[in-house]
C-alpha cells in the first residue's frame, strides 16, 4: 500500500481554498507537516469554536480571507501565493443549508469551482488541480450497488445537484481549456468523521455537543446508509491524487470510500460511538417532517485502489475512538494541534 511521499511536498508551494473549515483545516496541519509551503484562501470560520481557532491552523502558513465571488482577491491571492498545487475545498457543505438557501449554494458550490478554476488559468505554475466535490453528486436511485465514478451525476436537493454541478464545471474546464502541465481531477467522498467539526445539521458534530452537555442527540433519519469514515482517510487519497497529477496523470474523477463494513445505517453508528464516549450518552428518533435526504449511500473505491495505491487504513471503530477521544480532549482543555499532528503521525504510520 503507498503512501504520500514526504519528500515530494517538502517546500513545495500548495494552495488550499476552505482552510478556515473542517476538512481544509485538517488537510493544512498535513500539507504544513509534511513541509509544505502552504496558503488558504477561505471565509471565517463557520463556526465559534472551529478546528481553525483550537489547532491554530494559521500558524504557519499564509492566511488570507476571501470569498470566492470576489475573483479579483481570489486571482491575487494565487499569483501571490504562485502554487504548484491547488486543492478546491471551500464550498457550502450542508444539506439542510441548501434547502435554506439553494441559490447561495450554487453560487457558492457551482460558480465558485468556476472562479477558482478561471484564476488557475492565469496563475502559469499551477500544474495540479483536486476539486473536492461529495459522494451526494450522484443521480442516487437508492440501489443496494456502491457508485462508480461512470455512474450518472444528479441531485434530488440543492446541495447534491450543486456538487454535481461542481463536476460538470471541472470537467469542462478540463476538457475546454488544456494547458502542458496542467491536470485537473475531482474527489467524492464519504462521510468524513474526526475531532474539530461544529457544523451545524451534521450528525457526529450535533452528538459531541449533546452529549458534551448532558442531552440525548435527536436523530431524523436513524435508517440512512451512508459511507463513514475518518477524515485523514479521504485527505490521503487527495495527496496521493494531487501527486499523480502533478506528473501529468489522473485527470478524471476519483472515490474515495470506506470498506464496506463500514458503510452503516446512522442509527448503529451513532450506538458505536456512544459506546466510546461512554457516560451513558443516547440517542433518540426526531418525528418531525424534514426535507428529504438520501436513505442509501454507497461507494465504490475499487480504482483509487488499483491505480492510486490507496485504501482505507482505520477501521470505523477506531475512526470512531479517535474522534470520541479527540472531543473529550478539547472538553478537558487539552492542546488539540498536538493531538492533530500526532493523529497524522500516527496514521501515516499505519502500514
Amino acid at each position: 500500500m503507498l503512501g504520500v511521499t514526504p519528500a515530494f511536498w517538502r517546500d513545495r508551494s500548495v494552495l488550499v481554498t476552505g482552510h478556515t473549515g473542517f476538512k481544509g483545516g485538517w488537510l493544512s496541519l498535513w500539507l504544513r507537516h509534511l513541509g509544505a509551503r502552504v496558503t488558504g484562501y477561505a471565509l471565517p470560520p463557520a463556526t465559534e469554536p472551529a478546528l481553525f481557532g483550537v489547532a491554530r491552523v494559521a500558524d504557519g502558513i499564509g492566511h488570507r480571507l476571501g470569498d470566492l465571488d470576489d475573483r479579483d482577491a481570489l486571482a491575487q491571492a494565487l499569483l501571490a501565493a504562485e502554487p504548484e498545487i491547488v486543492f478546491h475545498l471551500a464550498a457550502q457543505a450542508l444539506v439542510k443549508e441548501g434547502y435554506r438557501d439553494p441559490v447561495g449554494t450554487l453560487a457558492s458550490n457551482v460558480m465558485g469551482t468556476a472562479h477558482l478554476l478561471e484564476a488557475v488559468r492565469q496563475t502559469p505554475g499551477v500544474r495540479a488541480v483536486v476539486v473536492v466535490t461529495s459522494d451526494k453528486c450522484y443521480a442516487n436511485r437508492e440501489w443496494l450497488w456502491p457508485y462508480r465514478e461512470n455512474e450518472a451525476l444528479g441531485g434530488r436537493d440543492p446541495y447534491s445537484a450543486s456538487k454535481a454541478c461542481a463536476e460538470i464545471v471541472a470537467a469542462a474546464w478540463r476538457d475546454s481549456f488544456p494547458r502542458d502541465g496542467l491536470a485537473i481531477a475531482t474527489a467524492r467522498a464519504g462521510n468524513v468523521i474526526g475531532g474539530g467539526d461544529w457544523a451545524a445539521d451534521r450528525l457526529v458534530p450535533d452528538a459531541a455537543r449533546a452529549w458534551s452537555a448532558g442531552e440525548p442527540i435527536r436523530v431524523r433519519y436513524p435508517q440512512a446508509v451512508r459511507p463513514w469514515q475518518h477524515v485523514l482517510e479521504p485527505l490521503h487519497g487527495y495527496l496521493l491524487l494531487a501527486e499523480r497529477l502533478h506528473a501529468g496523470e489522473a485527470a478524471e474523477s476519483w472515490n474515495f470510500g470506506p470498506d464496506e463494513a463500514d458503510m452503516l445505517p446512522v442509527g448503529e453508528l451513532l450506538d458505536r460511538l456512544a459506546g466510546h464516549w461512554g457516560d451513558g450518552v443516547r440517542w433518540i428518533g426526531d418525528a418531525q417532517p424534514h426535507p428529504h435526504e438520501a436513505g442509501l449511500l454507497r461507494l465504490d473505491s475499487s480504482r483509487a485502489r488499483t491505480l492510486l495505491g490507496w485504501r482505507p487504513r482505520w477501521a470505523l471503530d477506531q475512526a470512531l475512538r479517535r474522534t470520541a477521544e479527540w472531543y473529550r480532549a478539547f472538553h478537558a482543555g487539552g492542546d488539540m494541534l498536538e493531538r492533530c499532528l500526532a493523529e497524522i503521525e500516527e496514521y501515516q504510520g499505519t502500514a
